[in-house]
């Protein structure tokens, strides 16, 4: 019992630590170059952080539809080709509709 207790928090720790040190190396990236070129003031590490959220947000979304990695988009295109071209005209049109019920727009 107790060793799924420490798997589980590895598995917590890992992201956050990924996070804490990617926030650092952007704040170090930005008021190491930034503030020479574009002569824009120095952030905290704080900020930097929002800065990450921010752009998660505009840019990265929250889901929806995702295209996948090669392997699952490889299985997708063999299925795709086996079908009739009906069952390829529903199959659009399902993914149609759950790209627009998942996605923020």
């Amino acid at each position: 019992m107790r060793r799924k207790g420490k798997f589980r928090a590895k598995w917590v720790l890992i992201p956050v630590t990924i996070l804490l040190l990617v926030t650092a190396i952007v704040m170090w990236l930005w008021n190491a170059i930034l503030p020479e070129v574009l002569e824009v003031k120095t952030i905290t590490y704080w900020q930097a952080m929002g800065i990450l959220v921010l752009s998660k947000i505009l840019f990265g979304g929250f889901g929806g539809c995702k295209k996948g990695n090669y392997t699952q988009r490889k299985n997708l295109r063999e299925k795709f080709k086996s079908m009739s071209p009906e069952e390829r005209e529903k199959f659009r049109k399902m993914w149609k509709q759950k790209c627009k019920k998942d996605s923020f727009d």
